[in-house]
């Protein structure tokens, strides 16, 4: 089959954020791996980033220029949405994006591919595609519930039924009953109009490209895998999850940014732990919380008493890393003597540190990449959705697959976290996932679906399949 698929060359194109960037390039590795031509495009800053994530598979760069700061407005080397955080700034990053379609071009136009596989945040990407005579498949990058509430949300409006922003409302169309309020969807500036134009734009370009991948597994999330397809009438292919594509232990440190923390102390540390004792801490690399949030969740891990690693973004007065004003006293000097927790200060390898046997629970934002990375290491998790699709994601890992605690966050509040999550709730949600009987049914429940995300992609599995269907599909386009 790999042999079989030489002659088919695939484009990908990521969004420029690194919780886009690293699930692509994943895919991307799929890809290669299954015997096709594999290249990414990006700009010159985010190419690093995806060199170290490529590994050592066979994946080509091609990089274009982002554009400059008299075209853009934003500083020079603000090229990822990391560095563009502030809401001001991200609407320009967001506006900037879209003058990378002629650089795109010129590399479609070079390189002749067979497919481009973009992300939704480029819906130009689809003209483009079509000016060359290609088809365009979508990435979001997300599940199948998530998509069905996206698409179910904004094709039957729900929420501009509603009387305020608390009362509950039953998403239309979609199995379950699933309810949400509009504080927990996403808030846009409807205020700028070529943003509101974009978001619109990659919706109706959504459904004139070629299909979309998921990154899911069938066995996840079946109901819905079957409703996106038939009932919302949307041709996709579930190929997750796509961080389990094949990595060594070297690869699975180098995937993302360079870690700071050196990886034998990690896993040092972790290996000095009960199976199922640690839980492990993360919010994602867009989150940065106020120093009293930060000062809740430190009380919270402590008092719960279980072994815990946290990881603590870098930037801004929040997390000036030597000072740690937001730490309650001598709690560094207590977790170290006693072994009890890991602080890590930036960039973690989440995947290496999940798939830890000592690893037993995880306090996640919700990003499907984390959630999906949770559910593939078979782990129960404390939900804590702030931005994005997350408090879908988050009803999802409660309600449906039932291995999810909540917080009690109800409001949408973008990446600065909001009102602070109070220590004893964290305590309480940390306790509730990690000891006693419900936390060993929940995480009974949870390695069940780990197994079924490792078997998906192994030879035979429903995401294995579902590639070789990709494959059909695009051989028989290219006729």
């Amino acid at each position: 089959m790999a042999n079989q698929n030489q002659d088919l060359h695939i484009i990908f194109f990521p969004f420029l954020a690194n919780g886009h960037i690293i699930p692509c390039v994943d895919l991307a590795r799929v890809f290669s791996s299954r015997g096709l031509k594999v290249t990414i495009v990006t700009t010159h800053l985010n190419a690093p980033l995806i060199s170290r994530t490529i590994g050592k598979a066979n994946i080509t760069i091609r990089t274009i220029k982002f554009p400059s700061p008299e075209e853009s407005g934003l500083p020079e080397g603000c090229e990822n949405s990391e560095s563009a955080l502030a809401p001001d700034k991200f609407i320009k990053f967001m506006k900037s994006t879209l003058l990378l379609r002629e650089p795109l071009e010129h590399v479609l136009e070079q390189e002749k591919p067979d497919c481009l596989v973009a992300d939704m945040f480029f819906p130009w990407s689809t003209d483009s595609a079509a000016k060359f005579n290609i088809p365009r498949i979508v990435f979001h990058g997300l599940g199948f519930f998530p998509l069905c509430v996206l698409a179910c949300t904004r094709q039957y409006k729900p929420q501009d039924k509603v009387s305020s922003y608390t009362e509950p409302f039953l998403v239309p169309n979609l199995p379950g009953d699933i309810t949400l309020t509009k504080m927990q969807l996403p808030q846009l500036p409807q205020h700028d109009k070529v943003f509101t134009k974009l978001l619109e734009e990659s919706n109706e370009s959504e459904m004139k490209s070629y299909g979309v991948i998921a990154n899911t597994f069938y066995e996840l999330e079946p109901v819905y895998a079957d409703h996106y397809r038939k009932e919302l009438g949307r041709k996709t292919w579930h190929l997750g999850p796509v961080s389990l594509c094949k990595r060594d232990s070297e690869e699975k440190v180098s995937r993302g940014r360079e870690a700071t923390i050196d990886e034998h102390e990690c896993l040092k540390w972790l290996q000095s732990k009960e199976p199922n004792s640690v839980i492990y801490v993360c919010f994602g690399s867009m989150t940065v919380f106020s120093d009293a949030q930060l000062k809740e969740i430190a009380i919270g891990l402590e008092a719960s008493e279980v072994p815990f690693i946290w990881v603590v973004k870098k930037g801004g007065k929040e997390t000036e890393c030597e000072k740690p004003e937001w730490l309650p006293e001598g709690f560094e000097e207590r977790i170290e003597g006693s072994g009890k927790g890991l602080i890590i200060r930036g960039w973690a390898p989440q995947v290496m540190i999940l798939d830890h046997e000592s690893v037993g629970g995880f306090v996640t934002h919700c990003g499907w990449n984390s959630t999906l990375e949770g559910v593939s290491a078979g782990l129960p998790m404390v939900t804590w959705p702030m931005y994005g699709e997350q408090f879908y994601n988050a009803k999802f890992l409660s309600d449906v697959v039932k291995i999810g605690v909540g917080v009690g966050v109800q409001t949408w509040v973008g990446m600065g976290g909001g009102e602070p999550v109070k220590k004893d709730v964290i305590e309480k949600a940390v306790r509730r996932i990690m000891v006693g009987d419900e936390a060993e049914e929940m995480r009974s429940r949870a390695k069940e679906f780990g197994k079924m995300a490792r078997r998906a992609v192994e030879v035979g599995g429903s995401s294995y399949n579902d590639f070789n269907s990709l494959i059909e599909d695009l051989r028989l386009n290219a006729q």
